[in-house]
């Protein structure tokens, strides 16, 4: 089982604003490293109030940052050829999307699942499937809204999901949740 999980964190509602990039790095079913990088959005110093409430990321955390076009050739070697899982998939892929064409980056062909889709098959009863609410039901404590720690969650929360469902290996997760896999 070899995937990444990945969140973003962003400074303002523009999908473009990424303002923190967490990655943890699963292979053969286990978390090998997790990694983040704060980033100077282009929206830069203007951060939202609300995104600040959220994150505790200020502009002046991001001021000597590097911008996503500086940090984007050290991730895309991390993710290139990956499953990519993010929690809220939408959301993290679509900044993802925004940040590449804002820079004029080719998209890759990354093919992606939410964590969401695969706990809600893992655990059918639950009444939230809040990446918190679901880190509190597996006693797993963290940093919510950082994006290296929600993304080692997300991870977690994954391989938590395929081991109920008894999925043990890349190929088994295509067979089960092919028809979910979007593409970047």
């Amino acid at each position: 089982m070899d995937f990444i999980a990945l969140d973003f964190e962003t400074a303002t509602h523009e999908r473009n604003s990424a303002c923190e990039l967490g990655i943890c790095i699963v292979e053969n079913g286990q978390i090998k490293e997790t990694k983040s990088w704060l980033i100077k959005p282009p929206s830069f110093p203007y951060f939202s109030h609300y995104n600040i409430a959220v994150h505790g990321i200020t502009p002046e955390d991001v001021q000597h940052a590097p911008t996503f076009a500086d940090v984007w050739y050290e991730v895309e070697k991390l993710i290139y050829g990956n499953l990519m899982i993010a929690h809220n998939a939408s959301f993290d892929a679509g900044v993802l999307r925004n940040c590449l064409d804002h820079y004029g980056f080719f998209r890759p062909n990354l093919n992606y699942l939410c964590s969401i889709g695969i706990a809600k098959k893992a655990w059918k009863d639950l009444k939230s499937y809040g990446l918190k609410n679901l880190a509190e039901h597996h006693q797993i404590k963290f940093n919510h809204h950082r994006a290296d720690a929600d993304a080692e969650v997300c991870a977690k929360i994954s391989l938590l999901s395929f081991e109920r469902l008894m999925i043990t290996n890349n190929d088994e997760v295509r067979d089960v949740f092919g028809k979910r896999f979007k593409i970047l």
